[in-house]
């Protein structure tokens, strides 16, 4: 009998509580993402957001809905436009290569493609479009070929981040692309050009675009006026967020975004993370240091998004640890011989584990609650298997639900060597030399034969740790290789 399915709450930063899922369109939810701003390298802050959500739809699609989800790519703000100018490249060489490795890390980590990555300057005129709906209502000014969008225009300013404006002063504004916060004043629609600097001959005039009509303007041209979900980092709420609303908003008259959601900051090791205090790190320094990308997956989803992530040393090893133990159980699951026959109550248990999952995905991506559901059911049924109450025909169902639980995890495969190679990393090599590594597999099949199966996990998690992984095949041989 299948689990029943737990009806799907969301908190809504808009209305700062949870509310059930109803998407637009019955069956298909719409979701649009920032994705990064490629002026250098993504940090472990921005792929925390990346893979929440990741997991969210593919906890969509797991439910069997269909997902539309549209994730823009930033590559012209005033950091790109600087660098570039420095770098004496046009604006497209200098961010392509950032690109590229946004694509190659998202790909390490098993993060979904979105149906749509979208770049901002393939979409100039579908901005401008907006702008001059904007300036038809006499909701925008000009100056020194600049164009403002005028928030006194917009009664529910701050109405996402609850930030009060009643006391800004009239007419005060911001050019610049990355702001104070709780500095509300009137944004940048369109920047007229410094000397030397790349702009576009458009219809309303030479420059370029600020950074929110960017948003704005790829969202409705591929998701519609409203749109399901409008995923971001939580420190993208003001004003990044809560100027696309003002202006999608004015610009149509409709709500833009149902559903807004958040995810918290990730600090490292209690500290906020920063370049000064030299704990700013990418994916590939991480890499670097021997970490593989399954590791930091399972940390970064370990978490639920809204609760801020503490990175840590002994966070990565217990991440390291808990994958290998996910990938043991499923790998003891396909190689062991169990005796004929079903237990009833393993087949209870695993519905049972389905059950929880499934909640605690379904409260508000609650990622602990899930991985709690699966590594009660991974304890449980190693001890049915060491006191031989697991049966033959229990080892499919049971393997099933680890597949399934993966489909949202995407942890169990074991690619990460395949991964760092196609990013130029080499594994490292393991410590121990080959006779002992012979010796220890030696050890653990006769552990095995013996049925201690403690000692056998023993040895596996012992060369594991110094760079080994074991392939156990079902005529009892044993191969290993290296990580």
């Amino acid at each position: 009998m299948a689990a029943k399915l737990n009806e799907i709450i969301l908190h809504n930063t808009l209305s700062n509580r949870v509310e059930p899922l109803a998407p637009i369109h019955p069956g298909e939810v719409r979701i649009y993402t920032c994705g990064p701003t490629v002026y250098s390298f993504a940090h472990i802050g921005n792929f925390r957001t990346f893979i929440f959500q990741d997991v969210l739809r593919r906890f969509f699609r797991l439910r069997g809905l269909r997902v539309l989800q549209v994730m823009n790519i930033t590559d012209v703000d005033d950091r790109i436009i600087h660098n570039a100018a420095a770098a004496s490249v046009p604006i497209r060489e200098y961010t392509e290569k950032y690109v590229r490795a946004f694509l190659e890390d998202i790909d390490a980590l098993h993060i979904e493609m979105p149906e749509e990555l979208v770049r901002a300057t393939d979409h100039i005129d579908d901005m401008v479009t907006l702008i001059e709906k904007l300036q038809a209502k006499g909701l925008t000014y000009s100056s020194d070929g600049s164009v403002y969008f005028r928030i006194s225009k917009f009664p529910d300013y701050g109405k996402l981040s609850k930030i009060d404006v009643s006391g800004m002063q009239a007419g005060a504004r911001v050019d610049v692309d990355q702001y104070e916060k709780d500095d509300a004043r009137d944004f940048a629609l369109w920047k007229s050009p410094k000397p030397g600097e790349h702009f576009w001959e458009t219809r309303i005039g030479m420059g370029r675009p600020g950074w929110h009509i960017e948003c704005s303007a790829m969202a409705m041209k591929y998701l519609g006026d409203t749109i399901d979900i409008h995923t971001g980092g939580v420190d993208l709420a003001f004003p990044h967020h809560e100027n696309e609303i003002a202006q999608s908003e004015s610009a149509t008259g409709r709500p833009f975004v149902r559903m807004w959601l958040h995810s918290e900051h990730l600090i490292i090791n209690g500290q906020k993370m920063s370049k000064s205090l030299g704990n700013f790190y990418t994916l590939r320094d991480l890499f670097a240091k021997g970490y593989k990308p399954s590791t930091i997956r399972f940390l970064l989803l370990s978490v639920p998004y809204r609760r801020q992530l503490n990175f840590t040393e002994d966070g990565l090893v217990q991440a390291k640890n808990s994958v290998e133990r996910l990938r043991n159980f499923v790998a003891r699951l396909k190689a062991e011989q169990f005796a004929a026959g079903s237990n009833p109550e393993i087949e209870k248990r695993i519905e049972k584990a389905e059950g929880e999952f499934d909640a605690g995905l379904a409260d508000d991506v609650n990622t602990a609650r899930a991985l709690a559901a699966i590594f009660d059911l991974v304890r449980d049924v190693n001890a049915a298997m060491d006191r031989r109450e697991f049966l033959q025909q229990n080892a499919p169902r049971t393997v099933a639900a680890m597949e399934k639980f993966d489909s949202v995890l995407a942890l169990l495969v074991d690619d990460d060597d395949e991964k760092l190679r196609l990013l130029g990393i080499a594994p490292r090599k393991p410590q121990l030399p080959v006779s002992q590594i012979e010796g220890l597999i030696e050890e653990r099949n006769a552990a095995r034969r013996s049925r201690d199966f403690k000692r056998s996990d023993e040895i596996r998690q012992q060369l594991s740790d110094s760079g080994i992984l074991l392939e156990d095949s079902k005529d009892g041989s044993v191969r290993w290789k290296y990580k």
